[in-house]
């Protein structure tokens, strides 16, 4: 790794989230940390473009074996920024930021129970944001005040914080596919592809534009039990 490359990457790192200083391995590659998270990446300058790898796989939208082939430094900086964003709000990291805001917070009236509520609510947004990088994942809507925090189980029938506060239990969604998903007019597979509801009318369906190329990309293992929990108890069946 010639000088200049080891600058591009330890900005690289600096700018995607991993703020620790970037430590240089035996066979040349670049090993990146963050002090928010344990896990880490590993980059290698393969030609004129990178290799990445990580400690956890979830924290790359890989198909092939946890390594990611970025051609140049826009890429490598997109897959960066991505890693670093699962990697903040891994399970239970979001829960463990609600719980240590809910002992500072009274809990006594029904009042202080939802301002407590709204504290986690609005941390499951922020990590959503994070996660879906500011994008609907559906459409790719970029508007921030449109998108909705939709969690796939609802949090009325999640069994604990762990659950209502799992990165992996929401969808970053535009106002409208929102309605229709928190409504149960439709779902997804585990692959992310649209299923619509038997009880909405076809007429509706065109009237809502709703569209047999929606879909959503990259979810993780870590969904599908919440899409299987939504599939089977919030999708609407004909009465």
């Amino acid at each position: 790794m010639t000088p200049l490359e080891r600058l591009r990457l330890e900005k690289a790192a600096a700018d995607c989230g991993f703020e620790r200083t970037p430590l240089l391995l035996n066979d040349g590659a670049m090993e990146l940390r963050s002090a928010q998270f344990p896990e880490a990446v590993v980059v290698n300058v393969e030609g004129d473009g990178y290799r990445v790898s990580a400690s956890v796989a979830a924290l790359l939208d890989s198909a092939d074996a946890n390594v990611v082939i970025a051609p140049n430094l826009d890429l490598l900086y997109a897959t960066l920024q991505r890693a670093s964003a699962i990697a903040t709000t891994m399970p239970n990291r979001v829960a463990d930021q609600f719980r240590r805001a809910k002992k500072h917070l009274p809990q006594t009236t029904e009042a202080e129970r939802l301002v407590v509520q709204r504290v986690g609510q609005d941390l499951f947004r922020y990590a959503l944001m994070d996660y879906w990088q500011g994008r609907c994942c559906v459409t790719g809507l970029a508007v921030p005040p449109l998108l909705r925090a939709s969690h796939i189980k609802p949090w009325a029938k999640c069994l604990s914080d762990d659950e209502r506060l799992d990165v992996f239990n929401g969808l970053l969604l535009a106002p409208h596919i929102d309605a229709l998903f928190d409504g149960g007019w439709v779902s997804f597979s585990d692959s992310g592809r649209l299923l619509v509801s038997e009880a909405l009318p076809s007429v509706a369906r065109a009237q809502l534009g709703v569209s047999s190329e929606w879909t959503i990309r990259n979810l993780k293992p870590a969904h599908a039990p919440y899409l299987t929990f939504h599939r089977t108890t919030e999708l609407r069946k004909l009465s």
